[in-house]
């Protein structure tokens, strides 16, 4: 152990908080999300090492095992796990803050307990809070690493009597938290340990409703409870930087699941207890309709000749890892005069922002990329709109059919282009498990394969056009 001055550890804090608010501030933009990223990581790396060589040396050694294990898991995941999973792996790093928050709650209250006292006020309540919100966030986010993994179905899952299940286990919580801060009859520590159990139901409970085209919103706001209990486990422990970071990412996560919801025009209360009132979900059925199958050598010609061209990339662009023929045919379409943009739902992939980064790391210039608002009355005006593995955001049940799980979700309206070609392996459903109206209309052409495939036979096709 290093016995370093209280003044030295407090700066060390300062400096840490600082780093990783002028990080956050940075991840506004994609072009200064990298140092962004950087910064903040750099902060948190020197509030483990203050904090690691501050403790008596036999949990200082076991410290450093850990940190060694963790850096080792972190490098491998954020190498090994490709773009198309990250979402998934969010969602497991998110468990893990809320789990490790609930545990050091937990266990700071359970050795005031067996040093033969009562934990104060100081400890009793936001440690409540925290093994309440962290439990929550913990079982919420695996189940929707679960979902977006496919491991279990993405549709909502209700099940008669769950509202009344949930209330009941809300009550159970209040009565436990109180329990544990009064410290009567039974001590602080069974109630917590009650409060945990009955959390950890409420977060499966409360995320299994959530359909898959809602599931970006229901991740961020895991990812703002997990925050909160950061931040609360800061008061308990009495470290400012937990206190600041984990207030830092509850605000933001807290502020970016109310755009997304608004945006989705979807309350959170929608998003979260919808499946209640249309009950439970069925499976899709099977797609109505003529479907038109075509060529690369046909969409070629079409897009060669159009004047512009509006790309609209999805969970199957990702899938394909086919972001630079995404690029390559961009390139190929404006050397011919073409004007080709970009249309990116809020919510287009599994997580925000997933489509944006797909495309950054093939250097589509940001100019080219248009947010919904911004793209939809400029459809009208598009000759062909080429659909790559997106199938729920361009739906338009959800605009035109209120028996739809997805009807109120806004969508890109790419039926209203004058071509349609959609490229898609199947005619699988999406994610929300129903099907899309889109794909047998008389303006939309199937271009089926996966796109990485199709997009190189196309850009080939598209040498040949003279």
């Amino acid at each position: 152990m290093i016995h370093l001055g209280g003044a030295v550890i407090q700066a060390v804090y300062i400096v840490t908080i600082l780093l990783v608010m002028l990080g956050i501030m940075r991840l506004r933009t994609p072009a200064t999300a990298r140092s962004g990223n950087l910064l903040a990581a750099f902060g948190m790396l020197l509030a483990l090492l203050v904090t690691a060589i501050t403790v008596p040396l036999a949990n200082w050694l076991l410290m450093v095992l850990m940190l060694l294990a963790g850096a080792t898991v972190g490098t491998w995941a954020a190498r090994a796990v490709r773009m198309t999973a990250m979402p998934q792996m969010v969602a497991l790093f998110n468990a893990m803050g809320g789990g490790a928050a609930a545990l050091v709650a937990l266990g700071v209250s359970e050795g005031i307990v067996l040093g033969g006292g009562l934990p104060p006020p100081m400890v009793s309540i936001p440690g409540s809070f925290t093994v309440l919100i962290g439990a929550i966030s913990l079982s919420g986010s695996t189940v929707a690493f679960l979902k977006l993994q496919e491991l279990i179905k993405g549709r909502p899952t209700v099940f008669p009597g769950q509202r009344w299940l949930q209330a009941a286990l809300v009550a159970v919580a209040l009565a436990a938290a109180v329990l544990a801060v009064i410290g009567r009859p039974w001590g602080a520590a069974l109630p917590l340990v009650v409060l945990a159990g009955v959390a950890t139901v409420l977060g499966i409970l409360l995320v299994l409703p959530v359909g898959g085209a809602d599931m970006p919103v229901i991740i961020s706001l895991l990812n703002s409870l997990t925050g909160l209990a950061a931040a609360a486990t800061g008061f308990v422990l009495g470290n400012a930087v937990l206190i600041v970071a984990g207030s830092l990412v509850g605000a933001s996560g807290t502020i970016l699941t109310q755009l997304m919801s608004r945006a989705m025009h979807r309350p959170i209360g929608h998003v979260l207890f919808g499946a209640f009132r249309t009950g439970p979900a069925t499976a899709a059925t099977s797609q109505e309709g003529e479907v038109r199958e075509t060529g690369s050598e046909e969409v070629a010609t079409m897009v060669a000749y159009a004047g512009r061209v509006v790309i609209v990339p999805g969970y199957g662009l990702a899938v394909a890892r086919a972001q630079q023929q995404v690029r390559d045919l961009m390139v190929a379409l404006e050397g011919r005069g073409v004007d080709v943009r970009f249309g990116i739902h809020p919510v287009a992939g599994r997580m925000p922002g997933h489509m944006n980064v797909l495309l950054a790391e093939a250097d589509v210039p940001y100019d080219r990329l248009y947010e919904m608002d911004a793209i939809n009355p400029e459809f009208a005006r598009t000759d062909v709109v080429l659909v790559i593995g997106a199938n729920d955001v361009t739906n338009p049940a959800a605009r035109n059919n209120p028996e739809s799980p997805i009807y109120g979700m806004p969508i890109l309206e790419v039926d209203q282009a004058k071509t349609v070609i959609v490229l898609k392996r199947s005619m699988a459903s999406g994610f929300a498990g129903v099907d899309n109206p889109l794909f047998s209309m008389a303006k939309t052409r199937m271009l089926f394969g996966d796109a990485k495939d199709s997009l190189t036979a196309l850009l080939a096709a598209l040498k040949e056009v003279s």
